[in-house]
């Protein structure tokens, strides 16, 4: 019986409208866009939306500084957003705006909600006020004294010298950054959402896998400290919706901008035909997922749930978190402009090039990823170039040229095609748990196989001799079909190379499509699908973002000067030199891996069996959170075989096993190429 499918919304957190979008944002949207094309790919209903959250008071300030209303601004920066991210292959359902008709509907819908529910109160609070320009300043329109070190020109919620937070009526001399004015205390009444009630709703929330245990128990800091009263409202002028029964009161922008979420899923389903509020009922069958940063954790998890639980509505499937994108080691900063604008890199390479590379790193983690240059070349031209297209381009040209266009009758490798073939649970489960770096090391170790198969049978040998034509043949189809199932796996990341491909083999993909086998198949003539990364270009994108990339690495200089900065530059230091003859008293040697398993009460360890030729050693690596122990049994590596034995409460270990890469679920154990034997010495 087929499996029903299922039913799924996906959100992505909305852009602010006040700037472009850049490679800190792409980072989200394609992690999103990913999954979602694999949900659509396996079959699965699957939607997707977002918006340009266009309401509060720098939007408002900046469509002032440049003489057009925040409508204007708003409209001209939401077609600008959809343009750069369509064009990064990011295709929501719906790409609309938090300034709708829609949003104020859902926002007075779950305010009135709230409000009957007794969740929502008053009180009179006194904030920092411009004098010039009348008007309450937010934290970000503060500057001043740290109240605690006094460091000078800090930010009015935060220092950046002491990393010292206090309330912004805490700090010393205050100046208005929109007018440069001292600013005055002056009393309002704000209107508050009573979060403390929803405590316990909240931590059987969070423990219930809609979010990881990382995220769950760094949120519990927040039930120590004990939950406060969320103020929801600002003052006139603001730039949103007026609360209902109210003047000059507006929504705080963060009461509707995941209410966005809703309205653009309504604007799609108004269109389409069909009622969007069975996806934000109770008792649904229906699957709800936000893709987000780290920095927005507390507004997902917290407030969010809560006001959804207090208006009567359905809580988050999922909540998936991720970091934050660092370019060569370095934090990239919107505020301070240190970021590549999604248009800037458009202009100079292929948006395919930065999507995998995204998804070669990416993983369930809220760690960071580093868009390393050097490291995104080597990537892109080894991996997609080198290994993925060139299996296409080793057998196409015979099967067009000397076959007809037509594929062989034959499987000549049924074996190696179904070992291609079974990884597909696999390779599901782990695009569905958005470890997609996992999933691309396990593709591209296939994608080795295959040129390995093609390297052995050499066509381009067996196609010059006359009795071995049908085993040519049978060899290029085999490569063909293995190229195939590659090209599925990869259909989610590289969407427009997959669409060429199956142009090119007059094909259609889907997941189930993956255990089909295109016997007698005819196939169009061959086009280059992908060209190497060119460094000059690189370069060339480098120099177009020269001042931001200039401000980074002068930030990496002076981090001594910001704690922040100080825990985001992460750079290995080069270890010291040693001699010729120092080096050459390290025995490295091929080892097979004949066994591996889970080290007990150990977090980081596997125990591993190395087969070295004339004994087999026992050795601890430290590489747990990369490789599950099958996956490494039967695979050659390398190891110091002269390292003196260590011994540990596990045990002694007898070596040490050679991986690179900056930890975590990012370490490669090195491996030699086809031929080595165990116990051969590495030169």
């Amino acid at each position: 019986m087929q499996q029903a499918k299922r039913r799924i919304l996906v959100t992505s957190a909305l852009p602010y409208a006040n700037g472009s979008i850049h490679l800190g944002h792409l980072l989200e949207h394609i992690q999103t866009d990913i999954w979602t094309r694999f949900q659509k790919l396996r079959g699965n209903s699957c939607y997707s939306v977002c918006a340009d959250d266009a309401h509060g008071t720098p939007v408002m300030l900046k469509a002032q500084e440049l003489g057009i209303t925040p409508e204007q601004m708003v409209a001209q920066t939401r077609e600008e957003h959809d343009r750069d991210l369509r064009a990064f292959l990011v295709e929501y359902d719906n790409y609309y705006v938090t300034h709708s008709e829609e949003n104020r509907e859902y926002c007075e819908f779950i305010y009135n909600r709230l409000k009957d529910n007794g969740y929502i109160s008053t009180r009179t609070i006194s904030q920092l006020y411009d004098p010039e320009k009348e008007m309450f300043l937010p934290d970000r329109f503060v500057k001043g004294e740290c109240p605690k070190c006094g460091a000078k020109d800090q930010n009015g919620d935060s220092c950046d010298v002491c990393g010292f937070t206090y309330a912004t009526t805490e700090i010393i001399n205050p100046r208005s950054v929109v007018s440069g004015a001292t600013p005055i205390l002056k009393n309002s009444e704000h209107y508050f959402f009573d979060l403390p009630k929803f405590d316990d709703m909240l931590k059987g929330w969070i423990k219930s896998g809609a979010i990881s245990d990382e995220i769950a128990n760094k949120l519990e800091e927040w039930f120590e400290q004990g939950l406060q009263q969320w103020d929801i409202s600002r003052d006139a002028p603001y730039f949103g919706f007026e609360i209902p029964g109210t003047k000059d009161k507006f929504f705080y922008v963060w009461v509707d901008a995941p209410v966005g979420y809703m309205a653009s899923f309504k604007n799609f389903a108004d269109r389409s035909g069909f009622d969007p509020d069975e996806y934000w009922q109770k008792d649904t069958e229906t699957e709800l997922y936000h893709f987000i940063g780290k920095d927005i954790t507390y507004f997902h998890c917290l407030f969010w749930p809560a006001m959804l639980e207090g208006a009567g509505l359905r809580t988050p499937t999922g909540v998936n978190i991720h970091g934050f994108v660092t370019v060569n080691g370095a934090k990239m900063s919107k505020s301070r402009g240190t970021f590549i604008k999604a248009s800037t890199y458009l202009d100079h390479l292929n948006p395919e090039y930065l999507r995998y590379y995204f998804a070669s790193k990416l993983n369930d983690s809220v760690a960071d990823i580093d868009l390393n240059f050097d490291d995104f070349v080597q990537k892109v031209n080894s991996d997609l170039i080198g290994k993925f297209v060139n299996i296409a381009s080793r057998c196409a040209g015979f099967i067009t040229k000397k076959f007809d266009g037509k594929l062989s009758d034959n499987i000549e490798a049924p074996s190696l095609l179904s070992e291609f073939t079974e990884k597909e649970t696999l390779i599901a489960q782990l695009y569905e748990k958005r470890q997609y770096n996992k999933a691309i090391r396990e593709i591209m170790a296939l994608a080795d196989k295959a040129n390995q198969y093609i390297d052995t049978q050499a066509p381009w040998v067996t196609i010059k001799a006359p009795e071995k034509q049908t085993l040519t043949h049978d060899v290029c189809s085999m490569g063909l079909h293995l190229f195939r199932v590659l090209a599925i796996y990869l259909t989610p990341v590289l969407p427009v190379t997959a669409r060429n491909i199956q142009s090119f083999l007059n094909d259609e993909f889907s997941w189930e499509a993956i255990n089909e086998v295109k016997r007698n198949h005819s196939i169009n003539k061959f086009k280059a699908l992908m060209q190497r990364v060119d460094d000059k270009k690189v370069e060339a994108l480098i120099e177009a973002s020269k001042e931001s990339l200039k401000e980074v690495q002068q930030g990496t200089q002076a981090a001594s000067e910001s704690a922040e900065e100080e825990k985001t530059v992460d750079i290995e230091p080069i270890a010291p030199v040693i001699s010729f003859d120092e080096f050459s008293k390290i025995d490295l040697r091929v080892a097979k891996i004949v066994n591996a398993e889970h080290v007990e009460k150990a977090d980081k360890l596997l125990r591993l069996e190395l087969d070295i030729g004339n004994e087999t050693r026992q050795v601890f690596a430290g590489i747990k959170s990369a490789y599950a122990p099958e996956q490494l049994v039967g695979k050659y590596t390398v190891m110091v075989a002269n390292l003196a034995p260590r011994k540990m409460r596990f045990g002694v270990s007898e070596g040490m096993v050679l991986a690179a890469g900056p930890g975590g679920n990012e370490l490669y154990v090195l491996s030699p190429d086809e031929g080595a034997t165990a116990g051969m010495r590495v030169k």
